[in-house]
């Protein structure tokens, strides 16, 4: 079992509360959601006005497609243009028999 990991940090420069961002993340949460079946979590900056730690991981037989899955759910959400992707770390970890 291979486990693909990423936590992306989000800069939302047009909030000026937390509302205004958690309104924003809620809109990229639902959209990665519905295109990808991908759960985003807010793991870091929850106080702050403009910035968002978030981060999913996605499960596979291949490692390749779970690089792949990763892959383009950042450029997905960097591509929605509801905030600017400042950052990301991945890494992928395998489980299993096969090890």
């Amino acid at each position: 079992m291979i486990v693909a990991v990423c936590r992306v940090t989000v800069l939302v420069s047009y909030a000026h509360s937390l509302k205004d961002k958690r309104g924003a993340i809620r809109k990229m949460k639902d959209r990665v959601r519905a295109k990808f079946g991908v759960e985003l979590a807010e793991v870091g900056g929850l106080d702050t006005w403009q910035r968002a730690v978030l981060g999913f991981a996605v499960v596979s037989s291949d490692r390749d497609h779970g690089e792949a899955i990763v892959t383009r759910v950042i450029r997905f959400i960097e591509g929605m243009g509801v905030g600017e992707l400042i950052e990301d770390e991945r890494d992928v970890l395998r489980y299993g028999d096969e090890l």
